[in-house]
C-alpha cells in the first residue's frame, strides 16, 4: 500500500515540474518572439526670427558725463536702427552698468600700496529681435557707420530662431515611427514572420543642428542658434510583436 502512495505522489510532482517547464518554456518563447528597431528622421528648416545684440560704454572720472554721453549714444543708435527700417517695438536697450575702475599700485619690492581710481565705465546694450531675418542679418555685419560716428559698438554674431518648432517635432515623430516600423517589417518579412502588435515606445532626443555642419548630437538634446539654415533629426525606439 505504501508503494502504491509513494508511486501516486512521485507521478504528481512528475505531472507538476512538466507542467512548470512546459509554462516556463512557452513564457520564454514568446517574450523573445519580439523585433526591436530604432527609426530616424531628418528634416531641413529655415529659422524665422533673429536676435542680434550689440553694447557701447562710455568711460570718465565724471559719473554724470559718462552717463550724459552714454544717453547720446542710445539716441544716435535709435536713429540709426530707424533709418535701417528696424521697427521701435523690435529694439529693447537694457539698463545702464555701472562700474568703477581701480588699478592696483605696488612698490618697488612688490608690495600692495593701495588703489588708484581710473574713473568709471558705464555700459548698456541694445537688442533687436525680429522677423525679418534677412534685412537684420545683413544689419548684425554693416553696424560701421555707429563706430565711424564715434561710439565703441561692438557688434555680437546674430542667433537664429524658428518659431514653428513644434510643428516640425510632430512631423518628425511621424516621419521616425514610419521608418522604425518599415525596418520592422522588412526584418519579420525576411524571417519569414509577419509583424505583430506594438508592445513599447520610446522617443529619443529632438536634435538641432547647423545644415550640412559636423556638430556633435548632445545628450540632453543639440539646439544651435548660431546657423540660420538648420537640420533637425528625432529617432524612436519600437518593439513589436512577432507572429
Amino acid at each position: 500500500m505504501r508503494n502504491y502512495i509513494t508511486a501516486a505522489i512521485v507521478g504528481v510532482c512528475a505531472i507538476i515540474a512538466f507542467a512548470i517547464v512546459a509554462r516556463a518554456y512557452k513564457y520564454r518563447s514568446t517574450t523573445t518572439e519580439t523585433i526591436v528597431v530604432t527609426g530616424l528622421a531628418e528634416k531641413d528648416f529655415n529659422s524665422d526670427l533673429i536676435v542680434w545684440s550689440g553694447s557701447y560704454s562710455r568711460k570718465s572720472f565724471d559719473l554724470k558725463a559718462a552717463y550724459a554721453d552714454l544717453k547720446n549714444d542710445e539716441a544716435t543708435i535709435k536713429a540709426y536702427l530707424a533709418k535701417m527700417d528696424i521697427a521701435a517695438n523690435e529694439v529693447v536697450f537694457s539698463s545702464v552698468n555701472i562700474n568703477k575702475d581701480f588699478t592696483s599700485e605696488m612698490d618697488a619690492n612688490g608690495r600692495f600700496m593701495g588703489q588708484r581710481f581710473n574713473g568709471y565705465n558705464l555700459t548698456q546694450t541694445v537688442t533687436v529681435e525680429s522677423k525679418n531675418v534677412d534685412k537684420v542679418d545683413k544689419l548684425s555685419r554693416e553696424a560701421t557707420e555707429l563706430i565711424q560716428g564715434g561710439i565703441e559698438f561692438n557688434s555680437t554674431p546674430p542667433r537664429f530662431y524658428n518659431t514653428q518648432l513644434k510643428n516640425v517635432k510632430m512631423e518628425l515623430l511621424a516621419q521616425a515611427s514610419a521608418d522604425a516600423k518599415a525596418r520592422a517589417e522588412a526584418i519579420a518579412k525576411n524571417a519569414g514572420s509577419s509583424l505583430g502588435k506594438l508592445k513599447k515606445a520610446n522617443m529619443g532626443v529632438f536634435q538641432i543642428t547647423g545644415k550640412n555642419s559636423n556638430e556633435d548630437y548632445s545628450y540632453g538634446g543639440a539646439f544651435n542658434t548660431s546657423s540660420r539654415n538648420k537640420t533637425g533629426s528625432i529617432t524612436i525606439r519600437m518593439e513589436f510583436q512577432a507572429d
